[in-house]
């Protein structure tokens, strides 16, 4: 008799948001080589496209995760979902004496209404197939970050929702949240071109100084969490908040 592959996602439908790059491209990776069929939503339809030619059974839609219109024309061609992703999401520099309410709104609007947005609007998918989701939250959203007004408490609503949902719905479908630390990912790059053009090495040293395993996160190391919580082997796992940052909320 054929063993079956630990985790497997055989002919599972997945959607993965801010698909294209970063953490959602390895996601989409991880979900592919498990045997799911991968539709990998972004912004950047083109990415996506490149990526879902690389990939087995997977699929690009363009959509912007801010937008109901825009979920809701993505979706139309989607009749049957097992996984969701939330993974799209921005960064905000600043504290409450100097973040901008427009920049402050936007930092919501991306990392938490979308998550709202697209949550509901594949509910009744989900519903359905008894499926999972796996919300991307942050150690941010459980300890204060020096800076990081908006996007601590983007994440913070983020950890609530996933909960909340869990606890309405608790036989219906999982929904559970990861809360990575610092990752190497083109965001974190741009936040240093962005932020610390002068001084990149220093402030890299300083990211990684954080994590005591003495490493930033890799994509993968995110993806491959997110695959085992969207296999049958995680089944017990239900409205956690599971950190994987290198021992950073341990010290």
């Amino acid at each position: 008799m054929e063993k079956q592959m630990a985790f497997s996602l055989d002919n599972k439908i997945a959607l993965v948001t801010g698909g294209a790059s970063g953490i959602g491209a390895a996601t989409c990776r991880e979900l592919a080589s498990a045997g799911a069929h991968v539709l990998i939503a972004d912004l950047n339809l083109l990415a996506a496209e490149a990526l879902a030619a690389q990939l087995p059974n997977s699929r690009a839609l363009h959509m912007d995760v801010t937008d109901a219109a825009s979920i809701s024309a993505a979706l139309g061609t989607v009749s049957h979902l097992d996984i969701l992703v939330n993974n799209a999401g921005i960064s905000g520099v600043g504290n409450i004496t100097n973040t901008a309410e427009d920049d402050f709104a936007r930092v919501m609007r991306v990392n938490v209404h979308s998550v709202f947005l697209v949550t509901q609007a594949t509910f009744p998918l989900l519903l359905a197939s008894h499926g999972t989701i796996v919300n991307l939250g942050s150690v941010a959203g459980q300890v204060g970050v020096k800076q990081r007004l908006s996007y601590c408490t983007s994440k913070g609503a983020v950890i609530a929702m996933t909960r909340q949902i869990a606890v309405d719905y608790p036989r219906e479908l999982r929904i559970n949240c990861i809360a990575p630390g610092t990752v190497q990912t083109p965001f974190v790059e741009g936040y240093l071109e962005k932020y610390h053009a002068h001084e990149i090495e220093k402030t890299r040293a300083e990211l990684v100084a954080r994590q005591p395993i003495g490493r930033l996160g890799t994509p993968e190391d995110i993806a491959s969490l997110i695959r085992f919580l969207c296999a049958d082997e995680s089944s017990f796992i239900n409205g956690a908040v599971i950190n994987i940052d290198g021992g950073w909320t341990a010290a």
